[in-house]
């Protein structure tokens, strides 16, 4: 890093992409230093929002040209390992999209490399730094409602963006729905109930292809003590609105979270909390949002870099990989699936 500053190369200028360039701007000290445009659509819109960065067709001519500290992996699911593991390589910080990767061996690998390379890894699971979803988290580990025993965590919303050249709905490519999205949900339950140990089975339902473009998705996780998780994912509603729904041994969480669009800047959201025998208390929350949350998660990537250490390393992050991938399997196969224990 130069001095506190942070140089970013961008790879991957879609929608998304665009959204990371507009927090990168809002955060003191970094800067956009060249973008990877993978089409004409998306260099016209580089040229336009961030005049001042150099533009690049080919990715690894990106990694060759240098001047950057951290490279910053927007690009579609199926190519997310690559581009991390080739920036690694080249002696640069990944901040990386979810999912690590569409396989555990493309996830191990970059870990791997991040190991082999001396150079850190954050991977952008944004609801962890939420207000409103982050706070659950505290919640649990202050011990205020017991030990996690029930939770349910489901999603109603429109289908999903084609995305570049229709990548979201190609198997090749997006891996599954299930990686794309829900992924972000399999890593909050099992954050929550950390102290339980990794989940012990997956059961999946649902309607759709065997490929995992599956309409409607549901999830029950079970761990070795009894608990259980309920996830569900539906891609035939309308809007964007998630309901969680956790019970400890000794009080209960509910929050939901509902806008017109998931990037809506003023939705309308809440979270209450009971403990113990107390009344229910709805509880404060400033603002929640994936715009905030990003800006927020990269602002903090950042500064860990600095620090030599990742606010979400990828060794933490495959545990949610590997459960997606066995619910897949659950699915195709209509069987229980048990998990290897750490």
């Amino acid at each position: 890093m130069t001095g506190k500053s942070t140089r970013v190369a961008l790879a991957g200028f879609g929608a998304w992409g665009q959204m990371h360039a507009k927090a990168i701007e809002a955060i003191s000290g970094a800067e956009i230093v060249s973008i990877y445009c993978h089409s004409d659509k998306s260099a016209d819109a580089a040229t336009r929002l961030v005049p001042a960065a150099k533009r690049f067709a080919d990715y690894q001519d990106m990694l060759s040209a240098g001047g950057y500290d951290v490279v910053d992996v927007t690009v579609p699911n199926n190519v997310h390992a690559e581009f991390a593991v080739a920036a690694l390589r080249a002696g640069a910080d990944v901040f990386l999209e979810k999912p690590l990767g569409i396989t555990l061996e493309e996830c191990d690998l970059v870990s791997e490399t991040s190991r082999r390379t001396g150079k850190l890894v954050a991977l952008n699971h944004e609801l962890r730094v939420s207000r409103q979803w982050g706070a659950v988290r505290d919640i649990v580990a202050a011990g205020e409602i017991g030990r996690v025993r029930y939770q349910h965590l489901s999603l109603f919303r429109h289908a999903f963006r084609q995305g570049s050249g229709n990548w979201r709905y190609d198997p090749d490519r997006v891996g599954s729905w299930i990686l794309e999205e829900l992924v972000h949900f399999f890593d909050l339950v099992i954050w929550y109930a950390e102290a339980n140990g990794k989940p012990a089975n997956v059961r999946a339902y649902g309607n759709g292809t065997g490929s995992g473009l599956t309409d409607n998705f549901a999830t029950v996780l079970e761990w070795a003590d009894g608990s259980v998780a309920v996830l569900s994912q539906c891609l035939s509603g309308f809007e964007h609105h998630t309901l969680l729904e956790l019970a400890g041994d000794d009080g209960g969480i509910r929050t939901w979270w509902s806008g017109a669009l998931d990037r809506t800047l003023h939705p309308d959201f809440e979270l209450k909390v009971k403990c113990g025998a107390a009344e229910a208390e709805t509880m404060a929350i400033e603002q929640s949002g994936e715009v905030f949350e990003l800006e927020e998660n990269l602002r903090r990537a950042f500064a860990g870099f600095h620090a030599g250490r990742s606010i979400l390393a990828p060794d933490d992050a495959r545990v949610a990989i590997e459960v997606c991938l066995a619910a897949e399997e659950s699915f195709r196969t209509g069987s229980t699936i048990e998990l290897s224990p750490d």
